[in-house]
């Protein structure tokens, strides 16, 4: 079922943000869509046409076996030496260095790499928490955007609702302290919103504003998930999103027009 259209009301008169948590851990090969959707029943809820499930990319990443065994990483000496500075470990900047496009900014024990996908974050979006104590590392997905894809379809199947799929991460901002959430994989839901050339309430016309709704959604469903709760994923409902192909890509800024690069 479509969404309902946001032209025709910009603006959603109430969110509500439900938690998914689980008990237990995601393991390669498990199905996503069936341990989320087996949350809602056990809370006795059902996804709606207009829904918006917010994922975070851990479980994402663990379900499609993107975990390394530090114990097999050998870092170069590179890796070792700047580790050593800084007391870090030296197997998980090998990884993000292995995992990275290119080096940004590499100072005072901050590793900040584009990574295949073009995101710029710290240590190629690399993480040891929330996996097995220090043993493992999970990578990002290799896709995002195909992981969204994915789930999308499994949801659809198995409760005939095209549900947006968005998935998200933790990374730092230019200028700004502390962690926010960001949409790194998204499906069903166009990622930006672009008002130029509407007129504010005093007439004036707009010629800068495009939003970016999938961060926004991403930063809102943070706030519910947290990072301890053991909770991996939401649903958004109340928000009215434009529907479309979509993509992370439409949210990464070039280069060429990139003044913190």
């Amino acid at each position: 079922m479509k969404a309902p259209s946001s032209r025709r009301s910009r603006s959603s008169s109430e969110l509500r943000v439900i938690p998914l948590p689980l008990s237990g851990e995601i393991l390669p090969g498990d199905s996503i869509a069936d341990k989320l959707l087996a949350v809602l029943r056990r809370r006795r809820l059902r996804l709606q046409s207009g829904d918006i499930l917010v994922v975070k990319h851990k479980v994402v990443s663990k379900a499609e076996g993107r975990l390394v065994d530090l114990a097999t990483i050998l870092p170069s000496e590179e890796s070792v030496a700047w580790a050593k500075q800084y007391a870090l470990d030296p197997r998980v900047i090998e990884l993000a260095l292995r995992e990275s496009r290119t080096v940004i900014r590499r100072k005072n024990g901050v590793l900040i790499t584009e990574t295949h996908h073009g995101f710029l974050c710290a240590n190629s979006g690399i993480d040891v928490s929330n996996v097995d104590g220090g043993r493992h590392a999970v990578l990002l997905p290799e896709n995002p955007d195909r992981s969204a894809a994915n789930l999308r379809r499994d949801v659809k199947k198995r409760t005939g609702l095209s549900i947006p799929v968005i998935i998200t991460d933790s990374f730092g901002r230019p200028w700004r302290e502390g962690l926010a959430e960001f949409a790194i994989g998204i499906a069903g839901i166009r990622p930006l919103r672009d008002d130029r050339g509407r007129r504010d309430p005093h007439g004036y016309r707009l010629k800068a504003s495009v939003e970016a709704v999938a961060d926004e959604l991403a930063c809102a469903a943070g706030l519910v998930c947290g990072k301890l709760e053991r909770t991996p994923a939401c649903v958004i409902r109340g928000f009215r999103y434009d529907s479309g192909a979509g993509g992370v890509r439409e949210l990464l800024r070039p280069a060429a027009s990139d003044l913190f690069r």
